[in-house]
This record gives structure tokens, C-alpha cells and sequence, in this order.
């Protein structure tokens, strides 16, 4: 289905087994590209504790050896330049806006410590390559069509139900990023990035206590509940919400603004 819709838009595409290895060199090797942009992650459609845990196995497997398997094949065939997905959620805790030098959060709460790591050991894989020109993504929360956040997304649906909190004082800070943003900050990326890390996310980063109610107004949902630390720890999300909500970092768009003259739309649900 995927693929036929790509070839209704003029791209023809090529299909192999992430962690089949020749199958992988095959099809990059014929294609023969000077960049390739590797976007592989199997997340679930639900955004819940137990959907991400379930996701995790397959996901990080998926990212560490059909990442590898596609990185090599690239290497073999020549490529050029590598751009790879990353993420934007895991600085370390601390005041004002994280950059690409800031330190990520390896002590953080499980879930959260372990995609630090797994994200490092990604981004070093790739940026200490010196046969290739490396720049790793970090992208901040997607939202718009196909994600969690669009309307008929699955947060959307908690927040409806009253499933989605506050956790203790909100503080923690989400940045945030339009999906096809996302798709234009890459192509830049692409033709005239330089090798790193880029930070990919709007100008408005903003706290959970402020970005939710606005998201439930704007969805003509019921206020969201609060709920204290404690009983979050508890809950569903655990830690790794108690993280989200309350210590999670924010990041800064200026580098990425800078080399790439990325222009972010704003966060379509809060009104200024």
C-alpha cells in the first residue's frame, strides 16, 4: 500500500528485509545514491506504557541492526552523505534550552536512560565515520497528519477521555515539531547541512502545564486531570511519565535555523 503510493507520485520504489544484509546492499548498490536519509522505527499507533514496551524490542533492533545493515550498505555503494533519525526528548534535566552539546540524560528514569544510550551509541556509530559525511536529526514530538497528536491521533483520544495529566507542577518542557517540518528541515539537511547533530523543532517550546490544556481546548476536550508525582509513579507511564512531565528539557532551534534556514510553523493549538 505504502509503496503504491509512492509510485502514484513518480518515485519508484525498492523494498528489501531490513536485516536481510545482501538484500539491503542489493537494493541500495542499484540504486546507486549520493545521500541516503534512513528513517527505520517501529513504533505503535497507541502511545501508551504498555505499547511502547511492547514496540521496544522490535524498535531498538530495528534501529541498531537494520540501521547498521543500511549504513554499510551505503558505505559500500558509495554514498556520500548519511542522514539518520534521531531524537530531541532526552537532554539532560536543567535550566534554559538544551543544545547539541548539551549532555543527554543517562541517569534518567529506565526507559528514558536506555534511549539515551541506545541514540548515543547510534549517533557516534554514524559521526565517527570518516568515510561518510554523517548528520543525525533529532527531531522533536511530530504532530500533524499520521501522529499521535493529530486529531484523530491516538493522545488526542486520551486527552478526550481524560486519560492524559498533568503530573505534579507540569514543568516538564516538550519541543515540538509539524511532520512535514520535519520533512523540510531533512531536505535541507540533505543538500547543504554540515556533518553533526541538528536539533529539529519549533520556536515554542513549551511546558506540559501549559501545552496540554491548550491541546484539550482546542480538541473541545474536558480540562486534563493533574495528578501528583506519587500517584503518577504508580500509574500507568510510571517513571518515564513522571519524566515527561515534570523534567524533561527543551531545545533550542537555533543552529538548525542558522545552517539551514529552517522556518518552523507554529503550534497550531495555542493562541497567543
Amino acid at each position: 500500500e505504502k509503496a503504491q503510493a509512492l509510485v502514484q507520485q513518480g518515485i519508484e520504489p525498492a523494498i528489501a528485509d531490513v536485516f536481510d544484509t545482501d538484500a539491503v546492499k542489493a537494493v541500495v548498490s542499484r540504486a546507486q545514491p549520493e545521500v541516503v536519509i534512513e528513517q527505520l522505527t517501529a513504533l505503535p499507533r497507541t502511545y501508551t506504557r504498555e505499547s511502547m514496551n511492547a514496540a521496544a524490542a522490535l524498535n531498538n533492533r530495528i534501529r541498531l541492526e537494520g540501521g547498521a545493515n543500511v549504513l554499510a550498505a551505503a558505505q559500500a555503494a558509495g554514498v556520500r552523505r548519511y542522514l539518520r533519525q534521531s531524537v530531541a526528548f532526552y537532554a539532560i534535566p536543567g535550566s534554559g534550552l538544551a543544545d547539541e552539546d548539551t549532555a543527554l540524560a543517562f541517569d534518567a528514569s529506565p526507559a528514558v536512560a536506555a534511549s539515551a544510550r541506545e541514540l548515543t551509541e547510534l549517533e557516534h556509530r554514524l559521526l565517527g565515520n570518516t568515510n561518510i559525511e554523517g548528520i543525525a536529526l533529532r527531531y522533536g514530538f511530530f504532530y500533524g497528519p499520521g501522529t499521535w497528536f493529530n486529531p484523530d491521533g491516538d493522545v488526542a483520544q486520551q486527552v478526550r477521555q481524560q486519560q492524559f495529566p498533568i503530573i505534579g507542577n507540569g514543568e516538564g518542557v516538550w519541543s515540538w515539531l509539524h511532520i512535514e517540518d520535519a520533512a523540510i528541515a531533512t531536505i535541507a539537511a540533505a543538500e547543504r547541512g554540515n556533518p553533526g547533530i541538528y536539533l529539529i523543532a519549533n520556536d515554542q517550546p513549551l511546558a506540559l502545564r501549559h501545552w496540554l490544556p491548550a491541546f484539550a481546548r482546542w480538541l473541545n476536550a474536558p480540562p486534563p486531570p493533574q495528578v501528583s508525582v506519587e500517584d503518577a509513579l504508580k500509574g500507568d507511564g510510571g517513571a518515564d511519565a513522571v519524566y515527561y512531565g515534570t523534567q524533561m528539557r527543551g531545545v533550542s532551534n537555533a543552529k538548525a535555523k542558522r545552517e539551514l534556514n529552517f522556518q518552523p510553523r507554529p503550534l497550531e493549538w495555542i493562541v497567543d
